[in-house]
């Protein structure tokens, strides 16, 4: 198999010992969709850009499109598009006039650069606008731009870090779908950081789980929530001091998981079949419930798994099977 993005055993550490990225191992075959998924200062984005040269390593080494990142740089550079969470967008310039001052800058003859222009514009859907200046666009259509700018060259692996954060719902699907065009019809690679479960799940041929610099779990998505295979239950508080109360109701159920205050949670290898039973106990107990709501696996359950806390903003999965049941 031939692989569009080698790591072995790569590290950056920073002033005063932090290590951001610990011995970090993973390979991204050519034509993937690879989402690498943490919460913010896990060190997804400190990855990023070592493997697009702009943070040179203090350890361990990457090849990226064949080529060593650290004494290949400028051979990477070419040969990737990248999309950073922080770029910066000359707002005075028109989306037009950036594309065609990209592709001066990758060396395309002006007539083949103007004619690309355009037909990005159009891909993301900035045509119209694209005689504006950018300081007038939103946030989704900067977006959009700053995607359209990282494709002008037509690179083989494309990195997007958080692409859709801060975005509405319509403008990340938008996003989405360019994604998975470009993937499909194009075979580019891509590389994905997300702290969003749905865009990992939605995106990713296989996903790398990132925490404190490490890799804690890698695979499909389908693979990974197998690993941890039972639903869960969560029942909701009506009152709070019946917490303990209904611990014990659902202590021979299954093993407890963390959940916020108002709630308790619980694995349920029985799965729905069991449900009946579970509503039983709970009034043998004597105690009312609010809500009791059964979700299959996902993602942010295999972060729990490896890690013993949920993903921020992951208390509520996203895209769980399953609805609540109202007591």
């Amino acid at each position: 198999m031939r692989y569009a993005i080698e790591v072995e055993a790569l590290e950056r550490r920073f002033t005063g010992g932090i290590r951001a990225v610990d011995r970090v191992d993973l390979a991204v075959a050519a034509g993937e969709v690879y989402g690498f998924l943490g919460p913010n200062g896990a060190g997804k984005s400190t990855t990023v850009r070592m493997l697009t040269t702009l943070l040179r390593p203090t350890g361990g080494r990457a090849r990226v499109a064949g080529h060593d990142v650290v004494s290949e740089a400028a051979a990477v550079r070419r040969a990737i598009g990248v999309a950073l969470q922080d770029a910066a967008i000359d707002p005075y310039m028109t989306g037009r006039e950036l594309l065609r001052l990209q592709a001066v800058l990758h060396g395309l003859p002006r007539a083949e650069g103007r004619a690309r222009a355009e037909e990005l514009l159009r891909r993301v859907g900035l045509l119209e606008a694209a005689g504006r200046r950018v300081a007038t666009y939103s946030g989704g259509m900067r977006r959009r731009l700053d995607l359209a700018l990282a494709l002008v060259h037509e690179p083989s692996v494309l990195f997007l870090d958080e692409p859709t954060t801060g975005l509405d719902p319509v403008s990340r699907i938008a996003l989405w779908d360019e994604v998975r065009r470009l993937n499909r019809e194009h075979g580019t690679t891509v590389f994905l950081t997300t702290q969003y479960l749905e865009e990992a799940d939605q995106l990713a041929d296989r996903v790398g789980i990132i925490d404190g610099g490490r890799i804690v779990a890698e695979g499909t998505p389908a693979e990974l929530k197998a690993e941890v295979a039972d639903p869960t239950l969560t029942v909701t508080l009506a009152r709070a001091v019946d917490r303990e109360l209904v611990r014990a109701a659902l202590a021979p159920f299954g093993s407890e998981v963390p959940a916020e205050d108002a709630r308790v949670a619980v694995r349920l290898p029985g799965g729905a079949a069991v449900l009946p039973d579970v509503v039983r106990a709970l009034d043998d107990a004597g105690v009312s419930v609010a809500e009791i709501d059964l979700a299959q696996p996902t993602l942010d359950d295999v972060f729990l798994a490896r890690t013993g806390r949920h993903l921020e903003g992951a208390s509520a999965p996203e895209g769980a099977a399953g609805a609540p049941v109202r007591g």
